[in-house]
């Protein structure tokens, strides 16, 4: 979808807090990957983990990261996941139910949407 419309929309994704870091909410599925995040306690240390993230999951998105206090995320209801299109004027165009349940038909919503323009 990025490589489709990145010629007529903007597309960030955004990170927030760590969803299941090690030293807090651990899901079983993230120690079987070997995946262990602890949970950063400043920004230079969210900001390295967001960068370690979108690298190793190879996003092509330009990744920006929410503050310590998690101004973004509670602004957007944003965690664990979620889809927001803003449109030009700054309304609210998608607001996807949040995930993961609220992911794909998300993904859809977006798509619809960006087919318009």
């Amino acid at each position: 979808m990025y490589d489709r419309y990145k010629a007529k929309a903007e597309f960030f994704m955004i990170y927030i807090k760590e969803a299941h870091p090690s030293d807090g909410w651990i899901m079983p599925a993230n120690e079987r990957q070997g995946i262990s995040i602890r949970d950063p306690k400043s920004y230079d240390e969210r900001v390295k983990v967001a960068e370690k993230t979108c690298s190793t999951l190879r996003i092509k998105l330009p990744c920006l990261v929410d503050g310590m206090d998690n101004a973004v995320n509670r602004a957007y209801a944003a965690w664990p996941d979620r889809i927001y299109v803003v449109d030009r004027d700054g309304r609210i165009a998608v607001k996807a139910e949040q995930g993961p349940r609220g992911f794909s038909p998300g993904v859809e919503q977006t798509r619809e949407w960006l087919s318009k323009l």
